[in-house]
């Protein structure tokens, strides 16, 4: 079984298909999506081409990742769609597929985002967030591109200075830069800095939303991402092994609002702006989050020290939720709170895998 044999599934998908976005501006358009077969890529391309078939778009994708076997088995769906090109790449190289003369709009997605990663690959991270970066903004440039957009992460934000509760885009906690841990936040904080170098310095039309700790039946069970985890812990009937005290206070989103959020910057945000896909009624401690996942199969939440590798690649935040006001003023709200979100998720990954 695949996700688009799972009714709930195309459900979320159809949902956001639904929304009143000015869709006829992709019309005959071409969308580059970096991180293609990733937790919030795989399902934006999902959109696009379930659109297409929809209301004639004819909206074309140029999906890029390392893997095509990855690629083929998620979308199979779309493997005779002739809207839908995969190119495989690496961003840290330069993008060598020059048989397009102009690419409409770049969205931006590939990163490393599982805290494993962060301390078993710390150069790929930051060169990925950066080099990678840098890649695709020239590769914007050169092919004429009339928006691009950077998905940003809530780590920019550091650490709580105790002096608010929720982050708006102005917001700029502690991070100490001399740590394994910070080259996922420093990067991304560089990221955006090269995007408005870019915006002014070649007059790219750049938007930036920031993404919360997303999670969606799109995510792989390898992520080591404690939500990630958790669920994987969930849908094979075990208890959740939490490796801390859990107080840490997050915000999170589904992954159909999280893409919903995204159509809204891409379509309404102003060039230039960072926007926080968030609401507070997806804000939970970590603790609560593994309390309400097993309570899906009636386990326990057990407590175990984490190694030494796993601590490293840790968040150090112990409070970060996002004010959310910035995007909801374009329009955008979640369909999902945490609760509601979680269910679902569970139940489509519990179709998927068992």
């Amino acid at each position: 079984m695949n996700l688009y044999d799972i009714e709930l599934y195309m459900d979320d998908v159809h949902y956001v298909c639904s929304l009143e976005f000015p869709w006829n501006k992709l019309n005959n358009k071409s969308i580059m999506v970096s991180g293609a077969t990733g937790l919030l890529g795989s399902f934006f391309i999902d959109v696009i081409l379930e659109k297409n078939k929809e209301c004639g778009l004819n909206c074309t994708i140029y999906a890029l990742g390392r893997d095509k076997k990855k690629a083929n088995e998620r979308f199979s769906e779309y493997a005779h769609d002739p809207y839908f090109v995969f190119i495989p790449y690496d961003v840290r190289l330069p993008l060598a597929f020059d048989d397009l003369k102009d690419i409409d709009f770049i969205i931006h997605l590939a990163s490393n985002t599982h805290p494993m990663q962060y301390s078993t690959d710390p150069v790929g991270t930051i060169t990925t967030n950066i080099i990678g970066l840098k890649n695709m903004l020239e590769y914007a440039v050169v092919h004429n591109t009339a928006r691009f957009v950077f998905a940003s992460s809530n780590e920019v934000y550091g650490e709580n200075r105790g002096d608010v509760e929720f982050f708006d885009e102005s917001y700029c906690g502690y991070l100490n830069c001399n740590t394994l841990r910070a080259g996922y936040p420093e990067s991304k904080r560089c990221g955006e800095a090269l995007c408005q170098a870019y915006i002014s310095q070649n007059g790219l039309d750049v938007v930036i939303p920031r993404f919360t700790r997303s999670y969606g039946p799109t995510m792989l069970l390898s992520d080591t991402k404690a939500i990630s985890q958790f669920l994987k812990k969930g849908i094979a009937n075990e208890n959740i092994v939490l490796k801390s005290s859990g107080n840490q206070f997050y915000s999170y989103t589904y992954v159909s609002d999280a893409i919903s959020g995204l159509f809204t910057v891409l379509f309404h945000g102003d060039k230039g702006e960072a926007y926080n896909i968030a609401d507070e009624h997806n804000d939970i401690t970590l603790k609560e989050l593994a309390g309400v996942i097993s309570s899906f199969n009636g386990k326990n939440v057990i407590f175990e020290e984490p190694s030494v590798i796993e601590s490293a690649g840790y968040s150090t935040a112990t409070k970060a939720r996002l004010n959310g006001n910035k995007i909801r003023e374009l329009g955008w709200s979640p369909q999902y709170d945490i609760y509601s979100g979680l269910e679902r998720c569970f139940k489509i990954l519990k179709n998927l895998y068992c």
